[in-house]
């Protein structure tokens, strides 16, 4: 018979290799969509194809997000991890080709890359290292995103440059946050489910990446 002690023991073992399953799930999906994701940017930028448009973007993605949540328990929800990631690699292009035409346009690219894979590396490191639960960023993150797409829908609709790139600088500090609360949420068990976890880190890592274009693009031409 098993003593309270070996029961508790064996439960924080079973929990520890869950979660150290989730984590490894997690980070080998997302390195997977991100190679993806750059591979149909890549086509999309090389046939110089036009951009869908806020409304097609909006429905593919929400569309494909959906699609995601609802099969996240079987092997189909990998087929629309790939299909999400992929139509928004495919919304990328555009926008890179555009920056790409200014002066200096390819050092604007390297610039925004390298701070968003700075930035993702080093939130992502702490939060593992240091283990801090971040949950009690959950209601702010959720109401300040909704906030920020608003504004950036109105900044959009309403042609307001200085909205957008107030919108942008929310973005980059908003999605910072939700690196370091998925993180979190993956370690100490609020989320175990790799394939939500890894479409939550790919998407902050995608609006961090396009947040961070977007302002140093406006510096660039600005100087």
């Amino acid at each position: 018979m098993n003593s309270p002690v070996t029961i508790s023991a064996n439960r924080v073992e079973s929990s520890t290799l869950a979660t150290n399953k989730v984590i490894r799930n997690t980070y080998m999906l997302l390195s997977m969509t991100l190679l993806f994701s750059g591979l149909t940017a890549a086509v999309s930028m090389a046939l110089n194809l036009p951009h869908p448009g806020i409304l097609l973007t909006l429905g593919g993605y929400f569309g494909l997000l959906f699609l995601t949540t609802k099969f996240r328990d079987s092997s189909t929800g990998l087929l629309f991890v790939f299909g999400l990631t992929g139509f928004m690699g495919y919304t990328l292009g555009p926008i890179l080709n555009s920056y790409l035409a200014m002066a200096n346009g390819g050092q604007v690219v390297m610039t925004a890359m390298l701070a968003t894979g700075t930035i993702f590396l080093g939130l992502s490191a702490y939060a593992l290292n240091t283990r801090k639960d971040f949950s009690f960023m959950g209601g702010f993150l959720m109401v300040g995103i909704l906030v920020a797409f608003l504004a950036g829908l109105g900044a959009m609709f309403f042609e307001m440059p200085a909205l957008s790139l107030a919108v942008s600088a929310m973005f980059v500090l908003l999605m910072a946050g939700l690196i370091l609360y998925q993180t979190s949420s993956i370690i100490h068990g609020g989320e175990t489910n790799y394939i939500m976890a890894t479409v939550t880190l790919f998407v902050s890592i995608f609006n961090l990446f396009t947040s961070l274009l977007h302002l140093i693009g406006f510096m660039n031409s600005d100087e």
